[in-house]
């Protein structure tokens, strides 16, 4: 008996261990390097030529989106701004996220009135569907941002290093910011879209400056603003760009390694609640509620 509850044990841990690793984001992310890296950019055209999945859903989503009634230019620019930061451009972005909400709403009230839980209060529960379904979207795509920025945030060291290369064996800072794009296309593909962004906007004939600041507008990075500072800095005063980026990688590597031992030093903290609400009572159980048996066994007869 003891080894078949072993078994059942181990295999079950594997099962949980397979599928953790399954759903979550770095196993998803090894297996689209592997197949960017395998897979021809001729076959990954022909697989899906017209893009008719995304592009019909997106348009299913964008009509939805089109029966509320429009918004004021503030609250559509913060959705905009939102909706870039977390990885999403198109144009019709906006009228999709609005369609999404729309459809949440009306698919939890649906569940609010079929499973019978409007009986609980007619009022307050559709109000608190209506609120999830409306602001729950809007979590998600908060969270998407902040995954996508901390993505960011880690690759901009290797980028910056790279960068320094590049400019030290003399490409000009135009051409070393391509070359950047290009080479972090598989390694960092959230980076490299945004400089190739970058690069396409000086193309057009913007200025680099205004368009490392649209960067740092489109990313919300705090590290790429002061990466701006420093270009203009260094444009300003003629000073050597390159000592200025090597000096500017290595502050980002310094912080990112203080934030390490800063998320190290709070593991201590956040354990004291699972420490005390969980681990505490159970010790107390076994530990003490022998002891508190055994009195009142020996206690109560005596007190009758």
């Amino acid at each position: 008996m003891f080894f078949v509850v072993l078994i059942t044990f181990l295999i079950t841990v594997a099962a949980l261990m397979v599928l953790v690793y399954a759903s979550g984001p770095q196993g998803v992310d090894i297996a689209s390097r592997l197949s960017r890296v395998l897979k021809p950019p001729a076959a990954a055209h022909q697989e899906d030529p017209s893009g008719t999945g995304g592009h019909r859903a997106e348009n299913i989503l964008v009509s939805i989106g089109k029966i509320l009634p429009a918004s004021a230019e503030r609250k559509v620019s913060r959705d905009r701004i939102l909706l870039i930061r977390a990885g999403y451009r198109g144009d019709g972005a906006v009228l999709a996220i609005r369609g999404v909400k729309l459809l949440c709403c009306v698919a939890l009230v649906t569940t609010v009135m079929w499973t019978g839980l409007i009986n609980y209060n007619p009022i307050f529960v559709p109000v608190m569907a209506v609120a999830l379904g409306w602001f729950g979207p809007e979590f998600w795509l908060t969270s998407r941002m902040k995954a996508r920025q901390k993505r960011l945030r880690l690759s901009l060291p290797d980028a910056m290093d790279l960068l320094v290369i590049c400019v030290e064996v003399g490409l000009g800072l135009d051409q070393a910011l391509l070359k950047v794009s290009e080479e972090l296309k598989i390694v960092h593909p959230e980076l490299s879209s945004e400089l190739h962004m970058v690069n396409l906007e000086m193309r057009v004939g913007k200025v680099r400056i205004e368009a490392l600041r649209e960067l740092g507008h489109r990313t919300g990075l705090e590290e790429i603003k002061a990466l701006v500072a420093v270009l203009v800095q260094t444009d300003r005063f003629g000073t050597s760009i390159v000592q200025s980026l090597r000096t500017y990688s290595d502050e980002l590597r310094m912080k990112r390694r203080q934030r390490a031992e800063e998320m190290s030093a709070k593991v201590s903290v956040k354990m004291v609640p699972a420490l005390v609400f969980f681990i505490f009572p159970a010790l107390m159980v076994v530990i003490v509620g022998p002891a508190i048996l055994t009195i009142i066994r020996v206690l109560l007869p005596t007190m009758k």
